[in-house]
C-alpha cells in the first residue's frame, strides 16, 4: 500500500511566521506533528510519503503514486484542504480525511471517501481493521478519548527537520478550564490525559538523534493542566535530560495564567529549558472574562502576573480577543495600554469567533446571531456573528489595536520593557550557524536597509553589551516584529 500524507497550505497569518524565513535557511515554522504521528500508526509494510505544502508543492505524480491520500488540517487551512480533495478526485485517488477540521465540519466533506473523526488512536485503528477485512466504511467516529500513553512517537524520518524553524512534541491532551469560545475541551475533554515521563524523554531523544538542536514547542493546550504530575515527574525528567545533553533545545509551550501563583513551578520550568509560554489573556475587563467563563483570569493584577512570569525567565506571549458582548468603547485603548505596560511582544489579537460545537456557538445560535460564513473563512477583519458593539466600530477598533501595537516605535519600546524584566536562567547558550545567519541578515535587512532601522538598534545593543545571554531572544523578536508588520500591511491592503 502506498500512502501519501498531505498537509495543506496555510494562508499568510499571524502565527505561521512566513516572513522570518528570509532571515534563515528554513521553509516553514512547524512540521505537521499530527500527520507524522498518524504515520507511526500505519502498518509497517506500507510505503509512506509526507507532503507538507508549506515546504514543497503537491504534484500530480505524488497523487498518482498513492493508493490512498491522507489529508489533515485546521479551520484556517480550509481552502487548501478543499483544493487538495478536488485534485485527488480529478485524478481518481482514494481520499482519507481526519483531524480538527474534518471532525468539526464532517458534513462539509461528504465527498471524501473515508472520514476518520476524533482521535486517530481509536478511529484509525477501526479503519485499518476494516481495510484488512471486508472493506472500510465512509465514516469512523467515537465518543471515547484515547489513552495517549499508547500513542507512538512521530515519524521524523519522513521529513527533513532542517526545513523548519521549530519542532513539536506533545505531552498531554485536554484542559481543566471551560472558556466558552474554545473548542479544545470539545475535541479533547476536560480531563487531562498524560504521556509518561519516559515517553516524553524518548521523543526528545528521537529529535536529538534526528539532528535537531534549537526550538521545540511542547504543543499542549495547557502544559500545567495537571501541575502535580508536571512538578513531580515531567519537569525533573526533562531537566535531567537537558543537562545531560547540554541544553540542546529552547522550549516553549502554552499554559494558563495561574502559573503565576506557583513560583516553584516557574523556577522548575525555567531550569528545564523553557523560555516562552503562551497564555490566553483575552481581555483586561473582568466583565468580559466572566462572560466567556475565563474565570481563572478574573480578579487579578494581570500586568503584575505577566511581569512575575517574565522575572522567572519565561517570556510571555499573549492571546487577546475583542468582540465580547461586554466590551466597552474603551476596550481598544485599554488593550493597547496593557500590552505596552506588560512588555508582551507577541500579542495575538483577534476578533471573537465561535467555532462549531463550542458553548459560544450554541448560545449565539440560540439567539439567531450567527452570520453566514464559510468554515474556511480567513478574513481576519470581519465579524462572524451579530455583535453588541456596532460591527464597523468593532472592526475599526480592532485594526487600530493591530496597527498601533505593531508600529515599530511601540514594538521596540516593549521589547526593551521585556528585556529589562526578563531573567533568563544562567546556563550555556548554544550558538548555531542558523542564529549567526539570522543575526547578520536582520542587521542588514532591518538595521541597515529597513525604513524603521533607528528603532532596531537600541534593544540589540542593550542585549549585546548588557544582557548577552538574551541576544538570541532579541534577534528572534526583531524578526518576528518584521513578520507582524508585513502581515498587517498585507491585511490592510486587502481590506
Amino acid at each position: 500500500m502506498n500512502a501519501l500524507l498531505v498537509y495543506p497550505r496555510c494562508p499568510d497569518v499571524f502565527w505561521n511566521l512566513k516572513h522570518i524565513m528570509r532571515f534563515m535557511s528554513r521553509k516553514a515554522l512547524l512540521p505537521p506533528l499530527g500527520l507524522l504521528t498518524v504515520a507511526a500508526m500505519l502498518p509497517d509494510s506500507w510505503n509512506l510519503k509526507v507532503v507538507d505544502m508549506a515546504v514543497t508543492k503537491l504534484t500530480d505524480e505524488d497523487i498518482g503514486w498513492a493508493d490512498m491520500v491522507f489529508i489533515s488540517g485546521m479551520y484556517v487551512q480550509g481552502r487548501s484542504v478543499r483544493e487538495v480533495i478536488d485534485r485527488c478526485k480529478e485524478l481518481g485517488a482514494v481520499t482519507v480525511g481526519g483531524g480538527p477540521l474534518f471532525t468539526v465540519e464532517a458534513e462539509s466533506f461528504n465527498d471524501v471517501d473515508h472520514l476518520i473523526l476524533g482521535e486517530a488512536e481509536i478511529t484509525l485503528e477501526m479503519f485499518l481493521a476494516d481495510l484488512a477485512g471486508d472493506g472500510p466504511k465512509h465514516v469512523y467516529s467515537s465518543t471515547e478519548f484515547a489513552n495517549i500513553k499508547k500513542t507512538p512517537p512521530p515519524r521524523w524520518d519522513l521529513i527533513d527537520v532542517n526545513n523548519y524553524v521549530c519542532m513539536g512534541v506533545q505531552y498531554s491532551r485536554g484542559c481543566p478550564f471551560g472558556c466558552d469560545f474554545c473548542e479544545v475541551t470539545k475535541l479533547f475533554g476536560h480531563r487531562m490525559r498524560l504521556k509518561s515521563a519516559s515517553q516524553l524523554i524518548a521523543e526528545f531523544e528521537n529529535l536529538y538523534k534526528a539532528g535537531w538542536i534549537g526550538s521545540v514547542f511542547v504543543v499542549d493546550d495547557n502544559f500545567i493542566g495537571n501541575k502535580a504530575v508536571v512538578k513531580s515527574e515531567i519537569l525533573p525528567a526533562m531537566t535531567e535530560w537537558m543537562k545531560q545533553r547540554d541544553y540542546p533545545f529552547y522550549l516553549n509551550t502554552q499554559v494558563s495564567i495561574n502559573i503565576a501563583d506557583d513560583e516553584e513551578l516557574m523556577s522548575m520550568m525555567s531550569q528545564a529549558g523553557f523560555e516562552k509560554v503562551f497564555i490566553g489573556i483575552e481581555s483586561t475587563d473582568d466583565q468580559s472574562l466572566q462572560e466567556c467563563s475565563k474565570v481563572q483570569n478574573a480578579n487579578r493584577d494581570m500586568v503584575g502576573c505577566v511581569k512575575k512570569i517574565q522575572s522567572f525567565g519565561l517570556e510571555v506571549q499573549g492571546g487577546f480577543i475583542v468582540g465580547f458582548d461586554s466590551d466597552k468603547a474603551s476596550v481598544f485603548e485599554d488593550m493597547i495600554n496593557f500590552i505596552q505596560s506588560s512588555g508582551i511582544l507577541t500579542a495575538m489579537v483577534g476578533l471573537l469567533a465561535a467555532p462549531k460545537g463550542t458553548e459560544l456557538y450554541n448560545r449565539l445560535a440560540s439567539e439567531n446571531r450567527l452570520l453566514e460564513t464559510s468554515f474556511c473563512e480567513d478574513d481576519e477583519y470581519k465579524v462572524s456573528f451579530v455583535t453588541k458593539m456596532d460591527a464597523e466600530d468593532l472592526e475599526t477598533g480592532y485594526k487600530h489595536v493591530l496597527s498601533t501595537i505593531y508600529s515599530p516605535q511601540l514594538y521596540y519600546q516593549r521589547m526593551m520593557t521585556m528585556l529589562k524584566n526578563y531573567k533568563l536562567r544562567k546556563k550555556k547558550i548554544r550558538i548555531r550557524l542558523i542564529a549567526l545567519e539570522a543575526l547578520c541578515k536582520s542587521i542588514w535587512l532591518i538595521g541597515i536597509c529597513g525604513k524603521n532601522r533607528r528603532y532596531f538598534w537600541m534593544p540589540l545593543l542593550y542585549a549585546m553589551f548588557r544582557r548577552p545571554q538574551l541576544l538570541h531572544v532579541t534577534i528572534f523578536a526583531s524578526m518576528c516584529g518584521f513578520h507582524y508588520r508585513k502581515i498587517f500591511e498585507e491585511l490592510h491592503a486587502k481590506n
